[in-house]
């Protein structure tokens, strides 16, 4: 959690300890070196996370490759010529695992905050959805299913023939009555629920 934000809505300072002359956050409890270093890991693998991604780093991995295949024939294609790159794309990817997994956190984290602000501040938003990712599987499903029948109501597959509403079921333009390129959808009912 970035210690700059609040978490309550509600601005937070640092208290100065008067006997210590030091201050401390007010709104958390884990030690300064951990917040230190979970500070410094979030630094490191946003910087390590937007390097590997680069074009360069892999121009890189491409070249370290091509260099170990062209000393295959010199070292005879033995154990240790091959041992050198299995080792060394394991520990890659090993270490690789973490950096992602916490940059993808730290991205999906902030992503739902920002959807869940909008669904909050948008009147007709369900906010059952807020906290969509803490829901059951089941619950998931039933959401899924409802979403995919809406789906169907107003935005029907196309039809063998290329067309959702041929003219023969529509009015000159090829639309079905009332589904005109300004027609509106009917308005689904809105289960609204106190924030």
């Amino acid at each position: 959690m970035n210690p700059t934000l609040p978490t309550s809505g509600v601005p937070t300072g640092n208290v100065s300890d008067s006997s210590t002359g030091t201050q401390h956050s007010s709104d958390s409890t884990e030690p300064t070196n951990a917040k230190r270093l979970r500070e410094a890991f979030r630094k490191f693998s946003t910087v390590t996370a937007s390097v590997v991604g680069s074009p360069w780093a892999f121009a890189a991995a491409v070249a370290a490759i091509v260099v170990w295949a062209t000393l295959g024939p010199r070292e005879n294609y033995s154990d240790t010529w091959q041992l050198v790159i299995n080792t060394g794309t394991t520990i890659v990817t090993f270490l690789m695992v973490f950096l992602i997994q916490n940059t993808q956190n730290r991205d999906a984290r902030a992503i739902h905050l920002k959807l869940d602000e909008l669904i909050r501040g948008m009147r007709s938003a369900r906010n059952r959805l807020i906290d969509l990712e803490d829901c059951t599987d089941e619950e998931i499903a039933q959401l899924e299913a409802e979403f995919k029948n809406y789906r169907e109501r107003h935005h029907p597959q196309p039809q063998p023939g290329g067309r959702a509403n041929g003219k023969a079921n529509g009015n000159a333009n090829g639309n079905a009555k009332g589904t005109g390129k300004n027609a509106k959808p009917p308005a689904e009912p809105v289960e609204r629920q106190a924030p």
